[in-house]
Order: C-alpha cells, then structure tokens, then sequence
C-alpha cells in the first residue's frame, strides 16, 4: 500500500515500518539506557524537590519569622544578623540558598542596607533578588535606583527607575518611579525628558497621588524647558 505526496512521488509505509522496526532493534540496548537514564533524570529531580528542596523552604520559612519581625519593627541590624537565638537574613541566604524564603531574603536584606545608609550592599543584594511579583519586582529595581542616585551615579539611577516603571505599569509603583526618574532628568538638567514623564503621570495615571501635584512639576519643567 502507498500513498502519494504533491509531487506524486510514492511513499511505501510498509516499508518505513519495517526500517522503523529494524532500527528499534539494532538499537534496543542504546535506547534503553538512553529510556533508563530519562527515568532515572525525573526520578532524581522529584526526589531532589520532595527531600531537600521542599524541607529547605519549611525550615527557612520557620527560621526568618524572627528576622521578618524586627525589620518590621526597624532593628535593621539584628533583621539581617539575627540576634543569637533566630537567624538573621544574611544566615537565611547562607543556610538556605535554594530556597523561596533566601531569595525573599535577598530583598529584605538589600532594602535594609538601603536604609542604613549602605549603598553597595543593598546593590549587590537587590541585585540578586528573583522577583516573585509585580510590586517587589518593581520595588527591587526602584530601590537599587535608590542606592546609586545616593552614590551619585545619575546615569544607573535613572536606568533603574526606568526599568522599575516599565516592570508593571500600575498607578502605584510606575508613578512613584516615573515622578523619580523625572527628577533625576532635571538634575541632569534635560527639561524636555522630565517635562515628558510629567505628562504621562498626568495623562495616562490621573487618579495616582503623584497625579495631585503634578501640574505644578510641569509648569516648571516647561519654563525650563523653554528658556
């Protein structure tokens, strides 16, 4: 039996099922272990998640409650390096680096380097931080924007409060980052960039808070624009 192509050319199915079946069998040993190492790969992988990641993330999440606590309280010292009995941040990345509750860690601890005036610090950590939602993702990058407008570095300050409003376009965290990026283009003396993002708080986020007081950061920015 045969069928044909497009171009009338015969394709014999009987005799691709028989080249199909001799090369099963010549090759039967090489595809088992090829079968075995397969099953043995997912095997591995479900175990590795089942008996030491899930445990790793139980365990980190018990251990930084403490650590969670008094960053919330503002003890930003024993947050990151515990206080002798619960661990801090910086043990939680240590210990448990796999897991959820490290990678969280990451962002508790570089916002609080931030906030102690430790600038590097906070870099290096946010840096490492894997966003696990829209309004810490943009956070993240808004705050490392922070650290180098504090370092003075105008340039990386304003490409992170670029990349911190464009992460989710929301009416909370995109205006916060667009009314700082702006600032950041009036110190580098560009009006007509500032003036830009001004407008778009005005025309595209009405309803944000940064919205209230906008008009007035336009009307400066236009007189400067058009000096």
């Amino acid at each position: 039996m045969s069928k044909k192509t497009s171009e009338d050319q015969p394709i014999d199915i009987q005799e691709s099922i028989s080249k199909t079946e001799d090369f099963l069998r010549q090759n039967q040993k090489s595809l088992s272990i090829i079968g075995t190492a397969i099953l043995v790969i997912v095997g591995g992988y479900i175990a590795y998640q089942q008996f030491w990641v899930k445990p790793q993330e139980d365990n980190a999440r018990k251990e930084m409650f403490m650590a969670e606590r008094y960053y919330g309280m503002d003890s930003l010292n024993l947050a990151l390096n515990g206080d002798g009995n619960f661990p801090g941040f910086l043990q939680i990345i240590d210990n448990y680096g796999s897991s959820q509750s490290a990678n969280l860690a990451h962002y508790y601890a570089g916002t609080a380097y931030l906030r102690l005036g430790e600038y590097d610090k906070a870099i290096e950590y946010l840096k490492k931080y894997d966003a696990e939602d829209d309004i810490t993702g943009a956070t993240a990058l808004g705050c490392i924007g922070d650290a180098y407008l504090e370092k003075e570095n105008l340039d990386e300050a304003l490409r992170y409060y670029r990349k911190a409003y464009e992460w989710d376009e929301n009416q909370f965290t995109a205006c916060i980052y667009m009314m700082k990026a702006a600032l950041v283009y009036e110190l580098k003396n560009d009006w007509k960039q500032a003036l830009a993002l001004y407008e778009r708080i005005k025309n595209d986020y009405p309803n944000s808070t940064e919205a209230r007081d906008v008009e007035k950061y336009i009307s400066r920015a236009r007189t400067m624009a058009n000096a």
